[in-house]
């Protein structure tokens, strides 16, 4: 089958149809270019496009059948199925039916020509191919043909019944009684398989935690803890002990928290894993972060800055000194803003240098220094001997203390730009917490340039995207003061679907508030005026929220008013 391509590319195809804005499609190109995916792989990561509505415009382009595959409940798997499931898998192809040598194909991709000729060499079938949702067709092989990977029931059916009161929860068993647990093939399956899931599904953590009888496995995504099929009590020991022995960790202590590290390349990835093990009444409760060395690098204008925030926030970036925080709780994407900033002031004629805890992602052309506190390499110390390799940048982790304050603010007065984190709930918030910490009202003033609060939003699932109403009482708890036009007004939700695991929502955004420190703000910093007082006038020059950047993003359709107040929920919201 010989598929001819029309003279406008597929991309030019999809802005004509309006399938995906100019801006947006010019995002995907320069990520596709810097992480080596494809413009499909970038397009759906980022949410521009449903997997479906992709497949329905590609067959569109090139004039082939798109196939509904939950159309097709008949379908049934090809006896002696010549190709692999992992090679199914690998290519997102489905063999629809085979007949007298011919071979009707589902493909995500028919473009894929190599492969295509690689199957006509090798069987000699004739080949025809229609397009379908590559969710839909992964979807359909692990129902016809299974998943080419053990499940967690296949583990467990290997384990006899001996087996499993060998693999006993006593904790006091001996060390080489550990390792012996730990060593079983079917515990080594288990713990390959929680993080094989983990990475496939795109979690953040791993949560192990023990119970009085029974074991639950966690895992956080996009930034919520969804319950897993888990192991039976008995392999608690064996399980955790295997985790132990690959983060280089003291299988025999369990009374003590311990801290280690794992490096793996899973599905052609490679993660570094930080290991936290803390004991608890009916176990040690292990929690892993995922830390994907191989995954996209996003750039700043794909955060989801609004218009406004991102031009400023470009200018102050260029500052030749100063101080920039970003704030907002653990998992908010400070990090990632702080790289993304970091990224695009990346010059030969700068030399940057960060400080961090961890280092989460490489960056090319940065030097970057990992906080090693059993060393007494700390934020602080660090800090200090940074300011003598004459750095035209620095990027400090987090400012925690007075001490790193004080070194951090002294840079940025003698001709550093300095970037760094602070927890607060907004970003006025962040001239409180270096009050607190003793630094003086004069040198907040004299060097802080801008601070930017940030949260992350999941985002509105594409594919069971469905339009909606506003809950005006959400509204109200939003603090939003609509429009008048606003009860009929269009919003939407996500109704749920096996492509985002029936959660509604996929991938996630950030919403930001920007507090750009001008000269009425400084003199305000010096008078020691409250945090009320400063946020009211930084709204009166026209700062916008966190809250009002959600409700933005609320009415273009990305996010939910529940998710929004989600996370930009205070101890006010409680009356604390």
């Amino acid at each position: 089958m010989k598929i001819l391509l029309p003279d406008v590319s597929f991309t030019q195809h999809m802005m004509a149809t309006r399938v995906i804005s100019m801006e947006d499609m010019e995002i995907a190109q320069k990520q596709s270019v810097r992480s080596g995916k494809s413009i499909q792989e970038v397009l759906l990561e980022f949410g521009f496009v449903s997997s479906k509505k992709f497949a329905e415009t590609l067959a569109q382009y090139l004039g082939l059948q798109y196939v509904e595959l939950g159309d097709l409940d008949g379908l049934e798997a090809i006896p002696d199925m010549p190709l692999t499931v992992k090679f199914l898998r690998q290519h997102r192809i489905l063999p629809l039916s085979l007949t007298d040598g011919v071979m009707v194909l589902a493909m995500a991709d028919p473009l894929d020509l190599v492969v295509l000729e690689n199957i006509r060499k090798a069987f000699g079938f004739v080949l025809d191919v229609r397009i379908s949702d590559s969710a839909e067709i992964e979807r359909k092989i692990e129902d016809l043909y299974g998943s080419g990977t053990s499940s967690m029931k296949m583990i467990l059916d290997d384990l006899q019944e001996e087996e499993l009161e060998i693999l006993g929860s006593d904790e006091d068993q001996d060390v080489d009684t550990l390792r012996d647990m730990a060593s079983e093939a079917p515990v080594i399956k288990l713990v390959n398989l929680l993080f094989s899931q983990a990475v496939e599904i795109g979690a953040s953590d791993i949560h192990i935690e023990p119970f009085e009888g029974d074991l639950h496995i966690r895992f956080r995504v996009d930034g919520v803890l969804n319950e897993q099929e888990s192991p039976p009590k008995r392999l608690q020991s064996a399980i955790i002990s295997r985790i132990k022995i690959l983060a280089r960790m003291n299988i025999a202590e369990h009374r003590l928290p311990q801290d280690g590290r794992i490096r793996l390349r899973i599905l052609g990835k490679k993660i570094d894993v930080r290991v936290s093990t803390v004991p608890t009444m009916y176990g040690e409760s292990v929690v892993m972060r995922l830390l994907d060395q191989t995954s996209m690098f996003i750039e700043l204008e794909a955060l989801g800055f609004p218009p406004d925030n991102l031009t400023v926030f470009k200018e102050l970036i260029l500052h030749p000194h100063g101080m920039i925080l970003v704030t907002g709780p653990t998992g908010s994407g400070k990090t990632t803003t702080l790289y993304a900033a970091l990224d695009k002031i990346n010059v030969p004629g700068k030399k940057i240098l960060t400080l961090e805890d961890p280092v989460e992602y490489q960056l090319k052309g940065v030097n970057q220094i990992q906080v090693n506190t059993k060393i007494g390499l700390n934020f602080s110390g660090g800090l200090r001997a940074f300011v003598r390799q004459d750095p035209d940048v620095i990027m400090v982790g987090e400012i925690r203390d007075r001490e790193t304050a004080e070194i951090a603010i002294q840079s940025a007065l003698t001709g550093h730009l300095v970037f760094s984190t602070v927890h607060t709930n907004d970003a006025v918030g962040a001239i409180t917490r270096l009050q607190d910490m003793g630094v003086e009202n004069y040198l907040i003033a004299s060097c802080l340039d801008g601070v930017l609060a940030q949260r992350l939003v999941r985002r509105i699932c594409p594919d069971c995207k469905i339009p909606t109403r506003p809950d005006l009482r959400a509204l109200q708890e939003l603090e939003i003061d609509p429009d008048p036009s606003v009860e009929s007004l269009t919003v939407y939700r996500g109704a749920g679907c096996k492509r985002c695991g029936n959660t509604g929502y996929r991938g996630r955004m950030g919403i930001y508030e920007l507090f750009v420190i001008n000269e009425e703000f400084k003199q305000l910093i010096v008078d020691k005026a409250s945090a009320n007082i400063l946020k009211k006038a930084a709204r009166r020059a026209g700062m916008k929220t966190l809250r009002d950047d959600g409700w933005t993003k609320v009415r273009k359709g990305l996010t939910s008013i529940e998710e929004v107040m989600r996370v930009t929920q205070t101890d006010d919201d409680f009356g604390g």
